[in-house]
């Protein structure tokens, strides 16, 4: 009788220890760590930008994308393309937007806010659209150009997005010494605005921006971009930005198109995301784009087509695989090393 129970004591053990290991299998293909791809998704966090900013509506129209797929959506705000790499990169979000230029830093690794990590393992799925730098300040200053912002203080975007990271270098660039640049979202730098707190804001999103088109109806802004040797030299410096012009008609205190400084949007995701759902989601985008216009202007330039504006940064294979179904042929260095062409 002893022997028995000592046997089905030892048998009971070894069926404990082979549950376990199922089970930390099972977590580690879940979770999107060192283990493999991940199942795919119920629930999918969205990391946006500043309320009041282009990515934040742009979330809200991803989210109903999601819901379709009966994956449930939450739209986190964050910081922007440099938080939102840093997001993913740790599994706190599943899906994310960013500009090129945090893109091209992320990968090389060489910038402070990288902290000397090479983000390798974020890759693109979908085109969204350009980012044009352009300023606002109260038209009772006078001022129309960034160059009259030496010594003021000024509004350049929260630490983590695309203006709050790109705006203090374009000053560096042009040799523009500001008194003080404060770091908000969109919306906070308008209110800031409204309530006599702040002349001049640098921002940078899909046009129009809410928050440009909320102070104009409050207030006479004037809306300016940079141009000539200044926009050359910009582009030399930081080679992720491209010439772009802002459209006449695209607020209402625009004085004909402005001329400026741009960088493009992707839809970013952990190299580990699961592939039948990045298909899924990628085919979904394109095949309801009138939605996503509807959500927000911008989306009209998301066009297939547009995926070609990624020449360098490694796409998801699942996205690839939508990509050529339709017969878009990819650059070579957009596939992955995960992944042979």
């Amino acid at each position: 009788m002893k022997k028995s129970k000592t046997l089905m004591g030892i048998l009971m053990s070894i069926l404990l220890i082979a549950l376990l290991a199922a089970c930390s299998d099972d977590a580690s293909n879940s979770d999107g760590g060192d283990g493999g791809e991940q199942e795919y998704p119920s629930t999918v966090t969205i990391g946006t930008g500043s309320q009041g900013g282009t990515y934040y509506i742009w979330g809200g129209g991803l989210a109903t994308l999601l819901e379709d797929l009966d994956v449930t959506a939450n739209v986190e705000v964050t910081g922007g393309p440099v938080h939102n790499i840093q997001l993913l990169d740790s599994g706190d979000i599943q899906l994310g937007m960013a500009t090129v230029g945090p893109l091209y830093e992320g990968y090389q690794g060489e910038v402070d806010w990288t902290g000397g990590k090479k983000y390798e393992d974020i890759r693109v799925i979908f085109p969204m659209y350009v980012t044009p730098f352009h300023w606002y300040s109260n038209a009772d200053t006078g001022v129309t150009n960034i160059r009259d912002h030496a010594g003021e203080r000024v509004g350049v975007g929260p630490a983590g997005g695309t203006p709050g990271t790109y705006n203090p270098q374009i000053y560096e660039v042009l040799g523009i010494e500001t008194d003080e640049q404060v770091q908000a979202g969109a919306s906070d730098m308008t209110t800031q605005m409204l309530d006599g707190q702040l002349d001049h804001i640098g921002f940078a999103a899909g046009i129009p921006i809410a928050a440009v088109t909320e102070a104009e109806t409050q207030m006479e802004i004037n809306i300016y971009g940079i141009d000539g040797e200044d926009r050359a030299k910009v582009i030399e410096e930081l080679p992720f930005f491209q010439e772009f012009t802002v459209p006449e008609g695209t607020y209402e205190q625009q004085d004909g198109p402005i001329e400026t400084v741009g960088q493009f949007n992707f839809g970013v995701i952990s190299k580990n995301a699961n592939e039948d759902f990045v298909y899924d989601l990628v085919k979904a985008f394109h095949e309801n784009n009138d939605h996503m216009v509807s959500t927000h202007s911008s989306a009209k330039d998301a066009t297939t087509e547009a995926i070609l504006n990624n020449k360098t940064f490694p796409m998801h294979p699942g996205a690839i695989k939508y990509y050529e179904e339709i017969g878009i042929d990819l650059p070579d260095e957009v596939y992955p090393p995960e992944m042979e062409k």
